[in-house]
């Protein structure tokens, strides 16, 4: 009884108060097929104790990142973290603080946000940031809906290159929303020629820089078609490290950029919470999801910040809110902030090259493999090369011989039999010399 106080009787009385007959009525809303009929098949009760030797016993057959040479990438990768960023962010004027609804009083909160929105308009080579959003799968279906906003168009031109998850998180605002989505297929090499899909129906383009399969791009040229023809060019970056070595989108004539930033301050943490990064050109500020952070004068000339926009259902009526994203990832940003400002300019540069340098060690060694072949000759820190044999079972042996050897597109790609023999693999500061001795020498037992 001591997570669950009421009774039968305080339980027909809360139905009979709000009307409802049963508790089953309470998710009228929730289709028939999303439910789960019987109880799930857990032990109806244990004691704390063997909870947590049950709940272990499955951890440990997890094989963790920082326990394994990892060569894990995707959209979420492996940094060194300096230990000041979680000693910083656990101090109780950040760990505890809320949104910054009164700003007299949030002066802290403000500024970080603040000072985060600067870095990543610099690092993103656009004039103006927001103060963060989920992820970056969340990111960028809203800027796609921040694209429809601006050009009263509703038709989406998705690059193949483009994440699985931020197409499929696109697909899903599309369906409710109610926009058109055109999605290219996700074959590494060629790339589909995406000027050809835009018609006057089409809002944007989305693309990635790297590309889910770790090839580079120059977005130049799309973006002038782009705009010669009234439509305007998202470019979404998963890996922000890569911007310490890379032309940035706004200089590739960018309208939005959408992001991740766990790569900076934020662990893997098994998927989340992680942290969306989201610019654009000032001229469209109206129309940008989530909040912005300014700063201004007091009375007396000091200087302070407040909330500038505030786009969201919780401040402003809901006919006239540009996003339902109800808050955003202030931790996770503040640890973003932290990091980035330790490094400096000069150490996030040497950073994105170290990173780049252990990726080509890597392929250089990979590819003296009989039958490995390398997909992409141009990267950052993550590229895809093709197998004799299926990569899934590759990634298993490699497992088994504690090594974490990068993803097998079948896995984000299962009904696409022509990509099975294709395995992502990233090299970022964290993998040594040695990891990479022990990938190659068990990645040759395995094929032999």
């Amino acid at each position: 009884m001591r997570y669950l106080p009421l009774t039968a009787a305080d339980r027909t009385a809360m139905l009979n108060t709000i009307g409802a007959t049963s508790i089953d009525e309470l998710f009228a809303e929730v289709p028939a097929t999303a439910r789960i009929a019987p109880l799930a098949d857990l032990p109806l009760a244990q004691s704390e104790l063997e909870v947590e030797r049950a709940i272990g016993a499955m951890a440990a057959r997890n094989l963790a990142a920082n326990s394994a040479p990892c060569f894990l990438g995707g959209g979420a990768y492996r940094h060194h973290i300096p230990a000041a960023v979680d000693h910083l962010i656990q101090r109780g004027e950040f760990l505890t603080s809320y949104t910054p609804y009164q700003p007299e009083i949030s002066q802290g909160t403000l500024q970080y946000l603040f000072e985060f929105q600067t870095q990543v308009a610099l690092l993103t080579g656009m004039e103006i940031a927001n103060a963060s959003l989920y992820d970056g799968a969340v990111a960028c279906a809203e800027a796609v809906m921040m694209a429809n906003r601006l050009t009263g168009r509703h038709r989406a031109v998705l690059a193949g290159g483009l994440h699985p998850h931020y197409r499929e998180v696109c697909a899903t605002y599309a369906r409710f929303v109610g926009f058109e989505l055109a999605r290219c297929d996700p074959d590494p090499r060629p790339q589909q020629e995406l000027a050809a899909l835009l018609d006057d129906r089409t809002s944007c383009v989305v693309v990635q820089n790297p590309d889910f399969w770790g090839e580079l791009h120059d977005w130049s040229a799309l973006a002038e078609t782009c705009h010669e023809r009234g439509a305007l060019l998202v470019v979404v970056v998963t890996e922000i490290v890569s911007l310490g070595a890379l032309k940035p989108p706004g200089e590739m004539g960018a309208d939005i950029v959408a992001g991740e930033g766990q790569s900076l301050g934020n662990a893997l943490n098994y998927g989340g919470p992680y942290l969306g990064l989201f610019a654009t050109r000032e001229k469209f500020v109206r129309q940008m999801p989530g909040r912005l952070v300014g700063e201004t004068r007091d009375a007396d000339g000091r200087r302070g910040f407040v909330l500038t926009l505030s786009t969201r259902e919780q401040h402003i009526r809901r006919e006239r809110a540009t996003s339902n994203v109800c808050t955003n990832s202030g931790l996770c940003a503040l640890a973003f902030t932290i990091h980035l400002a330790l490094l400096g300019e000069t150490g996030f540069t040497k950073l994105a090259w170290l990173n780049h340098a252990t990726a080509v060690t890597l392929a250089e060694r990979i590819a003296r493999i009989p039958g490995v072949s390398l997909v992409n000759p141009t990267f950052f820190n993550e590229f895809t090369i093709r197998l004799p044999v299926p990569a899934a079972p590759v990634v298993e042996a490699l497992a088994a011989r504690g090594i974490l050897g990068g993803i097998p597109a079948s896995r984000l790609y299962p009904k696409r039999p022509q990509l099975a023999n294709l395995l992502l693999v990233a090299a970022t500061e964290t993998v040594t010399d040695h990891d990479i001795s022990r990938f190659e020498c068990a990645l040759r037992e395995v094929l032999a």
